[in-house]
């Protein structure tokens, strides 16, 4: 972790403001912008670019990842630039877990992985890059985005270390653990062979 040197309140309002724009739900607002309907009720019933893709609708989706990686992206740079890297690790915390947890929606949210690999490239873009890289691979290897998911979150405090930001694993490793608690039922399909596979639609 980094030094903490930002005023306690500093960091309490930064969180709170990258919570806000985290929990902003783009999956929703597309599926409504395209006409596709209601998002929960397509597919998986999640708000991530995944589901938005099992609609059929490329562009849909392909703004939905933009977007969702965007607003961790964001709250991390314009935490770091009013206040410092401490306040940018917590922006990028909070802003995954508006994600996952929106208060707009009852707090029932996505999985955070575009999220995630936002905030990632935000902090250390060549972290960032070789968590995007792993999600590649394993997603052209195999065609299921919950096991690229896993593997590019299980790995992402790995790379941290391995490219000289240590001070990133930890809150790697915190959003990792997230991850997988949100796909603990993608990780029961895949074990029983029934995922769904990228690209096919709800």
């Amino acid at each position: 972790m980094p030094g903490f040197e930002t005023a306690p309140l500093t960091l309490g309002l930064v969180a709170l403001a990258a919570y806000l724009l985290g929990a902003v739900p783009f999956g929703i607002v597309m599926a409504r912008l395209f006409g596709l309907g209601d998002l929960r009720k397509i597919g998986s019933g999640n708000i991530g670019a995944t589901n938005v893709l099992r609609t059929g609708n490329k562009l849909a989706a392909f703004l939905t990842l933009v977007l969702d990686a965007g607003k961790g992206g964001i709250a991390v740079l314009i935490a770091r630039a009013l206040a410092g890297e401490d306040a940018a690790q917590i922006a990028g915390f909070a802003a995954f877990l508006g994600h996952i947890f929106p208060i707009y929606l009852e707090f029932r949210g996505g999985k955070g992985v575009a999220t995630f690999l936002g905030t990632l490239l935000a902090l250390a873009w060549p972290v960032g890059l070789a968590a995007c890289g792993t999600w590649l691979i394993v997603a052209a290897a195999f065609r299921y985005s919950s096991l690229s998911a896993l593997v590019a979150a299980g790995l992402a405090p790995v790379w941290a270390v391995v490219l000289g930001r240590g001070d990133m694993a930890v809150l790697g490793a915190l959003l990792a653990v997230l991850i997988y608690v949100r796909h603990a039922e993608n990780i029961r399909r895949l074990r029983a062979g029934t995922e769904s596979r990228i690209g096919k639609k709800g």
